[in-house]
């Protein structure tokens, strides 16, 4: 099929699909609207519908006098101040709702207030160019933004509000403006941005949910969400286009576990989710219990079920699911503050905190997985980064940031509860040369006796095809493995899974992929070496008995769907699962594989 045609009918497709969809002149409010965004924060909420439209300050660059240039930095300066007090103040707020973890937010956007380069670079702009400093700090911080858009990782382009939060604050009160933080009481809250702050403001006033056109599942604000145990619908995109702020007596429907936001629900819908939220509350109870045991099949079998946490504020959840450990800490995150790698120390202090929290249970910490386009060393746009230079070829081929990582990581290491894993591993000399820097480091801190534990376990994520041809060789030279499945079905398969012209064809069960985890797990068990899969397929109810089957025993998933997980591993027998396995292997078609395994679950697993 041509490209134009293609074209042509996915956007016919589209609007078959959507024959409701509002024009941009608004909605039509007599009628029921569904929205369907993206699943930020699990839960169901019901009630008035609040428009927040947050104020915007424009940054207006103007020339200035030799002479204005001292009283414009005393602006700044004071500006900055009033937006650290305001930020220390919802700290304060956060520490006592959700923690001290989740108040590291604030204090973590208080040092970036203060950042030496940011406050460098706004008084040399301002005193060599002789411009008003609310242009300079708008050019600072949109340059970040703009650095953080432009990379393929989610994980950094959620940070985008954060950073708009921060520019919006500053500008508010260079122009001496009053923060607005009150809204109705008891209002389900729609707005095109949320940031930490504006939830944290608002749960004074018991929000029962909230949903906006931008963000995910990773953003701060839905890590806000998800601990005050909240609703929220993120991605709807463009919507506050057709909202118009005097809408009035609206009733809204946050269903975050859909992620659909309904608003002006009809009688009939209404009275569904009412029943839903019951539901859920009946069988919130039920997980709560399963929270608090171990994972074990119907059989009675042991399975380890570990988090995927991208940030420490996520650490307190660890408690609250009943995780045994961490499977996957994504490190990169570290990245984002400053669009560079952190200092070692900086490093250590964060590394040592995660262990002390987490101390007895496992800290798998996985390197820097950033690419040339990830803000560090490259100024060239690959045409393909996903193919490109990144993970461990970045690591390998710029060894102070490999070597400052490891330093930090091995001197945090006191409770030897941190285990290191390296990223888009392709061959047996990019293993080999990472155990070779890492045991020179070893070294160097042994002589300093900075080295806590001697033995550091070192494992690898399979997720590039070649890995998998080399399997063998590979669970002999490391400790474990981490399947990741996101990234290993999109180079299985050909298929960039953000690409919605060919998303389609990313399945997770497709045939090749399921004969390669079978592949992995058997090689690793062979070799007594430990195996974890840490892509989305671990959350899947519908795959865990196909994973148990294949032999998997250790998952690692996002918080929330760990009790799910737990649930689903309870109903399976492993004799059955097996059986389901090996009818899988045999199978030839994505549709062959998912029709086995649905009409599998209800009989063993339960709807």
């Amino acid at each position: 099929m041509g490209n134009a045609k293609k074209f042509f009918i996915l956007s016919e497709v589209k609007r078959i699909a959507m024959p409701d969809s509002p024009e941009k002149k608004g909605f039509d409010l007599s009628e029921e609207i569904t929205l369907v965004g993206i699943s930020a924060s699990k839960g169901i909420g019901i009630g008035p519908l609040y428009i927040y439209n947050r104020d915007k300050f424009q940054a207006i660059d103007v020339v200035i006098e030799s002479n204005e240039c001292d009283s414009e930095l005393e602006r700044f300066d004071l500006a900055i101040s009033r937006s650290a007090g305001e930020l220390q103040k919802i700290a304060g707020i956060t520490e006592q709702k959700i923690g001290t973890l989740h108040a590291e937010i604030f204090t973590s956007q208080i040092q970036m207030l203060h950042d030496p380069e940011f406050h460098k670079y706004v008084h040399s702009k301002v005193k060599r160019e002789k411009r008003s400093v609310e242009g300079v700090v708008s050019e600072f911080i949109s340059d970040i933004q703009n650095k953080l858009l432009q990379s393929d990782e989610l994980l950094f382009r959620e940070r985008v509000d954060d950073f708009q939060d921060l520019k919006d604050r500053i500008l508010r009160n260079l122009s001496e403006g009053q923060l607005i933080s009150r809204i109705p009481e008891n209002v389900v809250v729609f707005s095109h941005s949320l940031t930490p702050a504006d939830l944290i403001l608002f749960s004074r006033q018991n929000f029962i949910g909230c949903a906006v056109d931008t963000g995910g599942q990773t953003s701060h604000a839905a890590l806000i969400c998800q601990s005050l145990a909240l609703p929220m619908v993120a991605g709807l995109v463009n919507v506050a286009e057709k909202l118009r702020e005097n809408e009035k007596n609206l009733t809204a429907i946050i269903d975050g576990n859909s992620g659909k936001f309904i608003i002006n629900p009809n009688s009939e819908t209404l009275a569904l989710y009412l029943r839903k939220q019951k539901r859920l509350a009946a069988s919130a109870l039920s997980l709560v219990e399963l929270t608090e045991q171990e994972a074990r099949t119907k059989c009675g079998k042991r399975i380890q079920v570990l988090s995927n946490i991208d940030f420490k504020e996520e650490l307190q959840h660890i408690e609250r699911y009943g995780a045994d450990g961490v499977g996957l800490y994504r490190s990169e995150s570290m990245f984002i503050a400053k669009g560079k790698p952190p200092a070692e120390e900086e490093q250590f202090e964060y590394y040592s905190e995660l262990a002390d929290v987490l101390n007895p249970k496992l800290l798998t910490l996985r390197l820097f997985d950033v690419g040339g386009d990830k803000l560090i060393y490259s100024s060239y746009r690959e045409e393909n980064p996903n193919l490109g230079w990144r993970g461990v070829r970045v690591l390998l081929d710029v060894p102070e940031i490999l070597e400052q990582q490891l330093r930090a990581l091995l001197r945090a290491n006191k409770h030897g509860n941190i285990q290191i894993l390296v990223p888009m591993v392709s061959s047996l000399d990019e293993i080999r040369n990472v155990k070779k820097i890492l045991s020179k480091i070893k070294g160097e801190l042994r002589k300093l006796k900075q080295l806590h534990v001697e033995e550091v376990k070192i494992g690898v994520m399979i997720e590039i095809p070649a890995a998998v041809e080399i399997i063998e060789e590979i669970v002999k030279e490391v400790d474990f493995i981490s399947i990741g499945t996101n990234d290993l079905i999109q180079y299985t398969l050909a298929v960039d899974r953000g690409n919605e012209i060919v998303h389609n064809l990313y399945n997770k069960f497709h045939p090749a992929l399921i004969r390669k985890l079978s592949r992995i797990i058997r090689a690793a068990y062979k070799h007594k070496c430990r195996v974890s899969l840490c892509g989305e397929m671990a959350s899947d109810s519908y795959a865990t008995p196909l994973l148990l089957g294949l032999g998997l025993r250790d998952f690692s998933v996002v918080n929330s769907a760990i009790p799910d997980l737990k649930k689903t591993i309870s109903q399976v027998r492993l004799s059955q699962a097996k059986e389901l396995a090996k009818k899988c292997l045999t199978l030839g078609t994505v549709y062959e594989i998912e029709h086995l395994i649905k009409h599998f679950k209800p009989l063993h697993v339960g709807a």
